[in-house]
Order: structure tokens, then C-alpha cells, then sequence
């Protein structure tokens, strides 16, 4: 059976990050846009990184510029535009297609493991989101409407899991 520990990422610093280093951890993975209505969500993410952060939550922030062009930028600059905008300090990894034929290997296993609204499996836009439980399995996929508060009560039940 495949699990999110199967796949790796590039973080946005371009070092290679496999996941399973995740292990027993529970993941809130996130597509996300630096000029989106939704990108004031960053402060939400932080937040949740920051409660539970110590508690065994990890949260992977994932740029991308499908939708809208709403991630235009160099991995560089979206780094700095987290940091200095929203004071991320949460993993960002380098921006990647998250539908497609160019989509990244860890975005057409989660997108096919939590389909989306009438059993969908495209992303339909920036801040996506997908909680993978502390075996590595999806445990639910959040629409872009969905806001990090929101998801609290989920955290905590994955990581009492």
C-alpha cells in the first residue's frame, strides 16, 4: 500500500525532503499562492504549525501557479514573501503543478486517495488541503473555502489517533 512516506519534495531552499523522515507525525499538506483571495490563509497555517507544531503536527506548504497565475514568482521570492508577509516559519517546499500531466507524483496519489466534490480528483484551486494521519494514509481533503481554524478539531483527533 502506498503512503505519503513513499514520496519526497524539493524544499523551496531546493534540498530534496523525503517524507518518510514524517513518520508517526500527522501532515497537513497545502497548495498554495502568493497573490490568491485565499492567501491570508498563510496566517492560519502558521497558527495551526505553531499550536501544534509540538504536538506532532507538520504542516508542508506546496506554491503553485496554476491557477490564475497566482504564484508567479521565483521560489526565492515566494520564501520571502511568506516569511516577511506572514512570518511563516512552517515547511515551504518549491513550487510544483498539482494537476495534469505535470503534476508532482505526491499531488496525483493524494488527489486520487481524497477526491474533491462529486468524487473529483483535479485540485480546483490554491489552498487545497489534505490531512494525512500519522500512518500516512489521507484522512480528509478541505476545500480552498475551508479555513486553517477550521480544521482544529480534525488536527487534534489525528494526532490523539
Amino acid at each position: 500500500m502506498t503512503t505519503v512516506y513513499d514520496f519526497e519534495a524539493l524544499q523551496i531552499d531546493g534540498k530534496t525532503l523525503p517524507l518518510d523522515q514524517f513518520k508517526g507525525q500527522v501532515l497537513l499538506i497545502v497548495n498554495t499562492a502568493s497573490a490568491c483571495g485565499f492567501t491570508p490563509q498563510f496566517a492560519g497555517l502558521e497558527t495551526l504549525h505553531q499550536q501544534f507544531g509540538g504536538q506532532g503536527l507538520t504542516v508542508l506548504g506546496f506554491p503553485c501557479n496554476q491557477f490564475g497565475a497566482q504564484d508567479s514568482g521565483s521560489n526565492a521570492e515566494i520564501a520571502d514573501f511568506c516569511q516577511l508577509n506572514y512570518g511563516v516559519t512552517f515547511a515551504m517546499m518549491s513550487k510544483i503543478d498539482v494537476n495534469g500531466a505535470t503534476a508532482h507524483p505526491l499531488y496525483q496519489w493524494l488527489s486520487e486517495e481524497a477526491r474533491g466534490l462529486l468524487g473529483s480528483k483535479s485540485i480546483k484551486w490554491n489552498f487545497t488541503k489534505f490531512l494525512v494521519g500519522k500512518d500516512g494514509a489521507v484522512l480528509k481533503r478541505y476545500a480552498p473555502t475551508d479555513t486553517p481554524q477550521s480544521l482544529a478539531k480534525d488536527i487534534e483527533e489525528a494526532l490523539a489517533a
